[in-house]
């Protein structure tokens, strides 16, 4: 279990306390609403933002489907051969995980992205398979890429209307809120927020990935300014 070293961070001269928040295994049909009051909002206080890792939200969906019960087409056969290797995680370079994006994104738009991606990147340029692709196949998690029982042999999709999702979470209980793709590396995406998030700032108080990239089972994270 990864353990935050420093729950504050200092940015552009505001501190900001990250409070993960554990909560059991979620499962599909799990409504967030009722998630986050039963494990957050005794912690929270006026002006927290609450944000969501995109996973455990996406299995709430439903969104998690188990590697046997995916139908592998020709298709994901050729193409998640062409994806490249990276050193921090499987991504569409599976058969699984690429059929969930031709799933996702339609068989015409992954076989144009792959076409553009592969162009381009002759001239030394990356992402535009993901940038052409869409968010979709840019959230797919592989099989094996979480290690909570029971979606080790899951590929999981990315969650639907995060935007939707953040904003009646706000309307619910007033409290800002985003939905974060984020990773050990470096990456913080916001993609889903409520009307009243700075993303690019909430990027920032995120990116060193307070809420663990394993098995901490901590979906949600407070993020609290600090008095000064």
């Amino acid at each position: 279990m990864k353990q935050l070293l420093n729950p504050i961070i200092k940015i552009n001269n505001d501190e900001y306390e990250r409070i993960p928040v554990k909560t059991r295994i979620l499962k599909q049909g799990d409504n967030i609403i009722d998630l986050i009051k039963e494990y957050a909002l005794s912690q929270m206080l006026t002006g927290d933002i609450l944000v969501i890792s995109e996973s455990p939200l996406a299995i709430t969906q439903g969104r998690a489907i188990a590697t046997k019960d995916i139908k592998i087409g020709l298709l994901a056969k050729i193409l998640w051969r062409f994806v490249g290797k990276v050193n921090y995680g499987i991504g569409l370079r599976a058969p699984t995980s690429m059929q969930c994006a031709i799933d996702e994104c339609g068989s015409s738009r992954i076989l144009f992205a792959a076409f553009i991606g592969g162009i381009t990147k002759l001239f030394g340029r990356k992402g535009d398979f993901y940038r052409v692709a869409g968010m979709q196949a840019a959230l797919i998690d592989a099989a094996s890429t979480t290690p909570v029982p029971p979606y080790m042999d899951c590929v999981i999709k990315g969650p639907l209307y995060p935007e939707k999702v953040a904003q009646s979470i706000k309307n619910s209980l007033g409290f800002e809120a985003a939905i974060m793709d984020i990773n050990d590396i470096g990456g913080s995406w916001v993609i889903g927020n409520s009307d009243g998030v700075q993303i690019s700032l909430l990027e920032k108080i995120m990116k060193d990935n307070p809420q663990g990239q394993g098995d901490e089972l901590t979906p949600f994270c407070i993020v609290r300014k600090l008095e000064r």
